[in-house]
């Protein structure tokens, strides 16, 4: 991906060596080694199963710090704060910026006005209007504040830990998120998140299936428009096509405990996932990415 020399975006904080602590909803979530609830009081324990009952998530996994089966992996965390013109940063503002200036024209041909989000960049553990999270929550979109969530040694263990390299990988995670904050404003987070509040845990968890590869097929839709700008190199495609591979929740699952449980899935297995971006991808179409009509 040929992205040195081009826009980048303002709409980006660096909270790096700052952060303290969010949780969100809608985004990557990583298998980490088990933590504690260290410290909870009753209190806290109350707030975070209302939390939890809000977003589908289950409680287990906030108090073990991870989401898909607990692992001795880890998460490398970085305290220093990189400088603001580091690779990272400037690579991070320019596909944003390419978010924008795709999402901004979509919406205008559809008589709509594109509202851009922030991108907070963090190190170790961040606070966000969702609440807390640590890095081994992964990048996440906060609905409440309408901003993207990225601690960028994310994409150290893509390529390290998940066997997923490449500049393109790394823009289709930033890609997934926007495509959240892009279900956000036409309505359907909101939507689902009141639906899930009355779903038995299974279909909650299906319903958020739904909402992830959306997500990856509005991340395509995204890769369509930087494809026909003349950016993509050879062997982009199959960078971002692996990624969403090795981030299935069938491949988390059998990586960190050697099985799966498919009714616990809630982002979609390697295939689905891989075959919604592609379809974004080749449509280049919004309206191709309705996950929420017949099978996934």
């Amino acid at each position: 991906m040929e992205w040195r020399g081009r826009r980048q975006s303002d709409n980006v904080e660096d909270q790096r060596g700052s952060s303290m602590g969010g949780l969100g909803q809608g985004g990557f979530r990583i298998p980490t080694g088990g933590r504690g609830g260290g410290g909870l009081g009753i209190g806290g324990i109350v707030v975070l199963l209302i939390i939890c009952w809000i977003t589908g998530i289950n409680p287990l996994t906030l108090l073990s710090g991870g989401d898909i089966g607990g692992t001795d992996a880890g998460y490398q965390q970085n305290a220093g704060r990189p400088p603001a013109n580091d690779d990272t940063t400037a690579f991070v503002r320019t596909v944003l910026a390419d978010t924008e200036d795709t999402w901004k024209n979509i919406f205008q041909q559809n008589g709509q006005t594109y509202e851009e989000p922030k991108l907070v960049l963090f190190s170790g553990q961040v606070n966000s209007a969702c609440g807390f999270a640590s890095s081994a929550t992964g990048p996440f979109y906060c609905p409440n504040d309408r901003k993207v969530y990225l601690d960028t040694n994310f994409f150290d263990q893509m390529s390290q830990q998940f066997k997923a390299a490449g500049d393109f990988a790394q823009a289709y995670v930033v890609a997934h998120e926007v495509g959240h904050h892009v279900q956000n404003l036409l309505g359907i987070l909101p939507k689902i998140t009141q639906q899930r509040q009355r779903m038995s845990e299974a279909d909650s968890n299906k319903m958020s299936v739904r909402v992830e590869l959306q997500a990856d097929c509005f991340a395509g839709v995204w890769g369509k428009f930087t494809d026909q700008k003349g950016v993509l190199e050879r062997g982009d495609l199959e960078e971002a096509l692996n990624a969403a591979q090795q981030i299935g929740d069938d491949t988390l699952q059998k990586r960190s405990q050697g099985y799966v449980v498919p009714e616990s899935f809630n982002h979609g297995t390697s295939a689905q996932r891989a075959s919604w971006f592609r379809r974004g991808f080749e449509s280049g179409d919004m309206k191709a990415c309705d996950t929420f009509a017949g099978n996934v």
